[in-house]
């Protein structure tokens, strides 16, 4: 363990995308142990969120995220995923376990929730690696029943780049080297969080016979039937993706695109097999238009309470009645 923790150290350093930073604090939203009633039919859906890598749950940014969905569509109850009811350790998760398991983890927890588990449906935020995890939340679970699920700068083809390290920080560059030469141990892709997302297009036979995590969720080994039809579910799928994000390489990873480094080609979805083979059901929710792919401007979650309101009131201000289906 005391390797992990060195190298613990050194990506809290480097990789931390908190919100609390981009965020004006907001005191206001409810703590996560206050108790609530059911909510009734003619409230908002409830909004579930799962944070990037380096935040918490209780971290000051995303409670600002609850306040500003609250303020767009009153009445909304929001739940902040959390892999541990300690805020250090929940943060530590981020970077540190394996991904297949927390997903589960996450599976079983809002299925038993006093208010979600008695939602008709709930709706979905996902920041950075919470976007793909919840999308795998919807594949594999998805009971509680997302209706629309929203993603920024999510990594859904993956990265084929890790952090760099500073020009003159050998102690990251030697764990960094360690990384690049390992990704595929089973040590690292049962207790890296970001190796779990890596994607190499030049390494693709690796990448599929050691993924613990991407290469399952995209139906890139076998098409699992279940995956798809859950995701199929989703009313709304709406993908962001930061116009100026050099963390998240290729960016473009957050609309399923492809990126050929040596040639610097962009493979966008509609190209790709994964699309017109329909491996997750995307042709057949483009189709229906269901998909939407979306540019919010800046940097990684460089994010605005303007865009989020309008990302809030333009895909999450339904109500849904008590029967209401998500289909």
């Amino acid at each position: 363990m005391t390797a992990l923790a060195g190298f613990l150290t050194i990506v809290l350093g480097l990789l931390s995308c908190s919100l609390a930073a981009l965020l004006p604090q907001s005191p206001l939203v409810p703590s996560p142990n206050q108790q609530f009633t059911s909510p009734q039919s003619s409230a908002p859906l409830p909004l579930v969120v799962w944070h990037g890598l380096g935040d918490n749950y209780k971290a000051d940014g995303l409670r600002s995220v609850g306040e500003i969905a609250n303020a767009a569509n009153p009445g909304t109850y929001t739940y902040f995923i959390r892999l541990d009811d300690d805020p250090s350790s929940d943060r530590t998760a981020t970077f540190l376990g394996n991904v297949t398991e927390q997903v589960s983890k996450v599976c079983s927890d809002l299925a038993v929730h006093p208010i979600l588990s008695k939602a008709s449906a709930i709706n979905a935020l996902g920041f950075s690696q919470g976007g793909q995890f919840l999308r795998a939340y919807v594949e594999r679970c998805n009971r509680p029943p997302v209706h629309t699920l929203v993603t920024f700068g999510s990594q859904h083809n993956g990265i084929s780049e890790f952090q760099n390290c500073g020009e003159n920080d050998w102690v990251c560059q030697s764990w960094d080297g360690y990384l690049k030469r390992n990704t595929w141990s089973h040590f690292v892709q049962s207790r890296l969080v970001p190796a779990q997302y890596y994607r190499d297009p030049e390494d693709l036979p690796g990448y599929l016979e050691n993924s613990n995590f991407l290469a399952e969720i995209n139906n890139e080994r076998a098409v699992k039937v279940t995956y798809r039809e859950n995701l199929k579910k989703l009313s709304k799928f709406v993908m962001y993706m930061f116009s100026e994000d050099v963390t998240v390489v290729p960016k473009e990873s957050a609309w399923f695109a492809d990126y050929n480094q040596t040639s610097e080609e962009i493979t966008w979805l509609k190209e790709r097999r994964i699309y017109k083979e329909d491996w997750l059901g995307l042709k057949w929710m483009d189709k229906r238009k269901r998909l939407e792919f979306k540019i919010a401007e800046g940097k990684h979650m460089q994010l605005s309470e303007e865009l989020l309101s309008d990302a809030f009131k333009r895909y999450f201000g339904g109500c849904a009645s008590s029967d209401e289906k998500v289909s």
